[in-house]
C-alpha cells in the first residue's frame, strides 16, 4: 500500500514536469513559491492586521497560526518525519528554486498559507478572506511545479494549516473573553 502510494506521488510530479511546466509559466510559479518563503507574504499580511485597531485581534490569531505551524510542522513533524526531497528521489525530477535546507514532510509553505489564509477566511471579510485563500493554493501548488515536495507533503500541510488556523481562532478567542469580561470596551467584531 505505500509502495503505491508512493509511486502515485512520484508519478504526479513527474506529469506536472512533463506536461504542466511551460517555460513562459516558470518566473510566475517561482514569483508566487517565493512569497511563502520563511511565510514571508503571511507576516507582511499579520503586520498589517496588527496595526489596525478593528484588524488587531484576527493579527493576534494569525500570528498565532504561523507560530503553531512553524512548531508543529517546521520543528517537530519535519525532523521526526526526516522525508527526504522528492528531487533526490525521483529519478529524471529537476527542481526550479534553491534546494530547501529542512526536511520535505510536512510542506511549511502550504501548513503557513493556509494557517494565516484560514484565520483571515474565518475573520474578515470574504472580499479579503477569498483571496487569501486562492493565494494560499497558488502557493502550494506552487512547491509541486518547482519540484521541491511530495503532493502528499502538499496536501497534509495545507490540512494541517487549517487545523491550526481554527486551533488560534479559538485560543485567541478564548482569551480575548478571559481578558475583556470585565472590563468595558472590548473589541469591535471584524467579520
Amino acid at each position: 500500500m505505500w509502495e503505491w502510494f508512493m509511486d502515485l506521488d512520484s508519478s504526479i510530479l513527474l506529469f506536472i514536469q512533463e506536461y504542466i511546466r511551460h517555460p513562459a509559466l516558470t518566473p510566475l510559479v517561482r514569483a508566487v513559491t517565493a512569497l511563502g518563503n520563511g511565510g514571508a507574504v503571511w507576516i507582511l499580511l499579520t503586520l498589517l492586521m496588527l496595526i489596525f485597531p478593528k484588524t488587531r485581534r484576527t493579527g493576534c490569531m494569525a500570528a498565532a497560526a504561523l507560530l503553531g505551524t512553524l512548531l508543529v510542522n517546521n520543528i517537530v513533524l519535519k525532523n521526526l518525519v526526516a522525508r527526504i526531497r522528492p528531487y533526490e528521489v525521483i529519478d529524471g525530477l529537476t527542481y526550479l528554486v534553491p534546494k530547501p535546507g529542512e526536511y520535505s514532510f510536512p510542506s511549511g509553505h502550504a501548513g503557513s498559507s493556509f494557517a494565516a489564509a484560514g484565520v483571515m477566511f474565518m475573520r474578515l471579510p470574504k472580499q479579503y478572506g477569498i483571496p487569501a485563500i486562492l493565494l494560499a493554493v497558488l502557493i502550494s501548488l506552487s512547491r509541486l511545479y518547482v519540484g521541491v515536495h511530495y503532493p502528499s507533503d502538499v496536501l497534509f500541510g495545507m490540512i494541517d494549516g487549517i487545523c491550526i488556523s481554527i486551533a488560534a481562532v479559538a485560543l485567541v478567542e478564548r482569551i480575548g473573553r478571559r481578558r475583556f469580561a470585565a472590563g468595558p470596551g472590548s473589541e469591535t467584531n471584524e467579520s
